[in-house]
């Protein structure tokens, strides 16, 4: 067995861990500092939209052109008298994208466009989109995004309990925030691949932290019954054991994705691929932190505000203050709290042979 895989087993069982919850505080303070940078990125720069949001036209050269990419931009500048985007394509085709511009001016921009680049008007292909369309494709964007958080905050009350369901809300923001915060201080073009990663990061995201509410919900049935640990540390133990596995599937699931992002828009040009894969990478690695580091601590501290998880804590801690000073618990030695006033990960525990075991017993010779 591999030693990712023994450290699995073992976080599993519990022998080892490490205090999420108990130092939920540092996180907090990490994710509200990534926050604000998020935010000041979105108020100070703005996302970079593209046409389909605010309308304007995309030019599409013939496939045989002599002019560079950097010629063609400057040339769709002059024209249009907006910001271009050229992009090569595969066939060695331009595509020219000017965002802003009115429709009327398209066979104008057009017409100077065939003269620089030297080609016939005729064969420029000109898609022209429209800021009212623009608009209602924004606004559909938001209303589907609205829709999908209702929804999975009402799914999440009924599967679980309304604190597990704000604080997946909760961490949803976080990942979004910070998304749209990555894409505006990086500056690529928000397009409806870019919606289409943020509705797929956060249900990736969503995965993760119902993995590990799961394990949370299955814990926690019978709490009030015993004396051996409070809410935040069975919260503490669900984190530990789906650790290993939250960590697998989000390196499996960035690696093609890393792979689109640096080798596919980077490496090879291929910009059309940014506008899903900034989103899918940004957003995975920020859902699998949300759901271990903001989720589960969360719903661990508006638990602990109920007046039961409040009189268990003060339960647990009486045991176990009065197992450090070697007190005998109440109820002599029949009472099960002596074993529960040690403080102990849940897990299953390993049993000790009995003593003797087959010591004076025939051998079933006969003598």
């Amino acid at each position: 067995m591999s030693k990712l895989g023994t450290l699995g087993a073992r976080l599993h069982r519990g022998e080892v861990g490490y205090d999420f919850v108990g130092n939920r505080k540092i996180w907090y303070g990490i994710s509200i500092l990534i926050t604000i940078t998020a935010v000041l990125g979105l108020a100070v720069r703005g996302l970079n939209m593209g046409i389909e949001f605010q309308g304007g036209a995309v030019f599409t050269t013939p496939k045989k052109t002599n002019v560079s990419v950097s010629q063609a931009e400057t040339y769709a500048e002059d024209a249009s008298g907006h910001d271009a985007i050229v992009q090569q394509l595969g066939d060695g085709s331009l595509r020219i994208q000017v965002a802003g511009i009115d429709t009327d001016k398209a066979d104008q921009i057009k017409d100077k466009l065939a003269d620089d680049l030297k080609v016939d008007a005729e064969k420029i292909n000109a898609e022209l989109v429209g800021p009212s369309w623009g608009e209602q494709i924004a606004n559909k964007a938001w209303q589907g995004l609205a829709i999908f958080m209702i929804l999975v905050v009402i799914y999440l009350a009924i599967a679980f309990e309304w604190r597990m369901a704000v604080a997946a809300l909760v961490a949803l923001i976080h990942d979004i925030t910070i998304t749209t915060g990555i894409y505006a201080l990086v500056g690529f073009e928000v397009t409806p691949g870019t919606v289409i990663g943020l509705l797929t990061i956060l249900g990736y995201s969503l995965y993760d932290t119902v993995v590990v509410f799961d394990s949370l919900k299955e814990q926690t049935k019978d709490i009030t019954k015993q004396t051996r640990w409070t809410y935040s540390e069975v919260a503490n133990r669900s984190i530990n054991g789906t650790l290993v596995r939250s960590i697998n599937t989000t390196v499996v699931a960035l690696l093609p994705v890393a792979g689109l992002l640096f080798i596919g828009g980077g490496v090879l040009g291929a910009g059309m691929l940014n506008d899903i894969s900034l989103s899918l990478f940004v957003g995975l690695a920020a859902g699998a932190y949300s759901s271990i580091f903001i989720a589960t601590p969360l719903v661990a501290d508006l638990k602990e505000r109920e007046p039961a998880m409040k009189a268990l804590k003060k339960r647990v801690l009486a045991k176990r203050a009065q197992a450090a000073a070697g007190e005998e618990p109440p109820g002599g030695r029949g009472d099960d709290t002596a074993e529960d006033a040690t403080p102990a990960v849940v897990g299953p525990r390993t049993q000790p042979a009995a003593r003797g075991r087959g010591r004076g017993r025939p051998s079933g010779k006969r003598r």
